[in-house]
């Protein structure tokens, strides 16, 4: 991940935490991961108005679920990979999706939600899943 991408996801996540603090709104941070490199004003067409998108790489890309807890989030994720596989007409699309705390810095979020892409990755059955995968719970 290059300095520039590492800096804009470190914005968005310290402007997440910021709204927290100062509204409780909540949030939930989730990353993408799809085989073939998507164009962010296409998937753009796949999320929320309100939802904040990002491309890491050619593969995976940072999702703030803003104004939304987990369960929502993850209803909005199976949602997403619900138009990703109509759309594209394939099924390899994941998400990961870790609870919002607003003490876990930008790299501590963005390497937890690559160790549960990990794990989702292990499982051909799991598309999406949140930290509970890395806790054995699931």
């Amino acid at each position: 991940m290059n300095a520039n991408i590492r800096n804009r996801l470190n914005i968005e996540i310290k402007k997440a935490y910021y709204v927290f603090t100062r509204y409780k709104s909540p949030c939930t941070f989730a990353i993408l991961y799809h085989e073939e490199e998507l164009h962010v004003a296409k998937l753009g067409e796949f999320v929320r108005i309100s939802d904040h998108l990002l491309k890491v790489d050619d593969n995976h890309y940072f999702i703030n679920f803003a104004f939304t807890e987990q369960n929502g989030a993850f209803k909005a994720s199976q949602n997403l990979i619900l138009y990703l596989d109509k759309h594209f007409n394939n099924r390899t699309s994941c998400i990961a999706v870790d609870t919002f705390d607003s003490t876990h810095s930008s790299t501590i979020v963005i390497n937890r939600l690559m160790q549960i892409l990990q794990e989702i990755k292990k499982d051909p059955y799991s598309r999406i899943e949140d930290e509970n995968i890395l806790n054995g719970l699931v």
